[in-house]
């Protein structure tokens, strides 16, 4: 029984460590993006206990009720609802400036041809911008109203850029002022249907794991290191991903009272890459607030990053309470990017 207690406490510590501001606490701020792996064992220790000594399966129990709020952002379940007429389609999509394609030898007209299928009224898509190809003027083509703003500081080597593509005019932009190298948010005032909408499209910061980084973390996963190399390589990922959550953190808290100051005079839309798990101080920091599209009216996991060992939501939308979503998914065909994207629709209560 001490074994289920200790495991209860640690999985609900992992199910709030998204409350744990991410500076000076390394190893919790990492901890969240373990939570399956703890739910999936206390689930297994409750049902254990059912089979066995049905009397002491309180505490695994217990430990499962004060984790729903958790367990419902990380794997909501909604059962699939058909959008109402009049509502806003939006997709946001990292589209990875266009260079990872295997199946299309042109990845800009693969994913402006499933843009042009998606029929979407607002596009906002991260690391939109290419050195060979010229996305602007091929969006150009699909909707009436198109920018693209640069958030990479002049002179690094790392470029990004923010998207948006729409069948709304667009009033005026505003950057969202944090520190980063190549990494940004920015808002977008659109009129859609005579209301001004803020639309907030982000790329928080990267974790900026190297390719051997990640191999060395599918390595351990797979089994291939010795105890050795494998506690080397955890103390290696936690501190650098830690480093990375905290920043995060800081950008997050900046994105939340600039959507703060202005969601009382307009209505809001919040979208991007926040290259952070569900339960994560970043997510939960713009969640405030908000609506979560996905949890509201997701189903499953929905995971959005595809990567080899690295599965996980780490692509957002968020509303105001102005709308109302249907219908958030993922869309895992899409595997043009090393991103899925992410598609709703809101209706805007009257």
């Amino acid at each position: 029984m001490g074994a289920t207690a200790m495991l209860a406490a640690l999985t609900v510590l992992v199910a709030y460590s998204d409350h744990i501001y991410p500076e000076g606490h390394t190893f919790l701020a990492c901890v969240g993006m373990a939570y399956p792996f703890f739910l999936a064992a206390m689930v297994i220790v409750l049902l254990t206990w059912v089979l066995v000594s049905w009397k002491r399966a309180w505490l695994p129990l217990l430990a499962l009720i004060i984790t729903i709020p958790a367990t419902r952002v990380y794997i909501p379940l909604h059962f699939k609802s058909t959008p109402p007429e009049g509502c806003i389609k939006i997709v946001s999509y990292n589209v990875c400036g266009y260079g990872i394609n295997a199946h299309h030898p042109d990845p800009l007209d693969a994913i402006s041809r499933y843009l042009d299928r998606q029929q979407a009224d607002i596009v906002c898509l991260q690391e939109d911008m290419s050195t060979k190809f010229k996305p602007v003027e091929r969006y150009d083509s699909l909707f009436p109203y198109n920018d693209t703003v640069h958030v990479n500081k002049p002179g690094t080597i790392m470029i990004n850029a923010l998207g948006i593509h729409t069948r709304y005019p667009i009033l005026r932009k505003e950057r969202i002022s944090y520190e980063s190298n190549a990494n940004g948010s920015v808002a977008w005032f659109l009129l859609i249907d005579g209301d001004t909408v803020a639309v907030v499209n982000n790329h928080l910061e990267s974790t900026h794991l190297s390719s051997g980084d990640r191999q060395r973390y599918t390595d351990m996963l797979d089994g291939a290191l010795d105890s050795t190399d494998v506690q080397t390589e955890t103390r290696f990922l936690v501190g650098k991903l830690a480093t990375y959550m905290a920043k995060r953190a800081v950008q997050a808290e900046t994105v939340s009272n600039y959507v703060d100051s202005i969601k009382q005079l307009y209505p809001v839309i919040v979208c991007g890459d926040f290259n952070d798990t569900p339960i994560s101080y970043a997510r939960r920091t713009i969640a405030k607030g908000l609506t979560d599209c996905y949890v509201e009216t997701g189903n499953g996991p929905g995971i959005s990053f595809n990567m080899r060992g690295f599965k996980f939501r780490i692509d957002q939308m968020m509303c105001s309470d102005h709308f109302e979503p249907y219908s958030c998914y993922i869309d895992d065909k899409m595997e043009d990017s090393d991103h899925y994207p992410v598609v709703c629709w809101l209706e805007k209560k009257r």
